[in-house]
């Protein structure tokens, strides 16, 4: 007999870790959570581009509005398929029958 104590799971004073391996949904599914937090940040960083180009002598503006609208509008559509996408992969990775759901009434 060993003089270590037993894991008891109805003993509060034992912490439980949840298991180290992710089935391979658990983990896609996190993934692709983490890839939405981002989507914010990258489409600022995205429209703070125009801010960067280089300015032309004879109007001393830092860019062109025309370009700089076309691409804002153009980063503007991309995040929007981009966040349609992630909205597609959660919609189909939430499908899966492995994943439990709410229990009817």
């Amino acid at each position: 007999m060993s003089d270590a104590p037993e894991n008891d799971p109805g003993d509060p004073g034992q912490v439980s870790h949840p298991p180290v391996f992710l089935e391979r949904q658990g983990y896609r599914r996190r993934r692709l959570m983490d890839a939405a937090r981002l989507l914010p940040l990258i489409g600022a960083g995205l429209f703070a581009v125009p801010l960067l180009w280089p300015g032309t002598a004879e109007t001393e503006a830092p860019y062109s509005l025309s370009s700089a609208i076309i691409y804002i509008f153009g980063v503007w559509a991309g995040l929007i398929v981009l966040a349609a996408l992630f909205g597609y992969g959660a919609r189909r990775l939430g499908r899966s029958s492995d994943v439990p759901g709410p229990e009817p009434d």
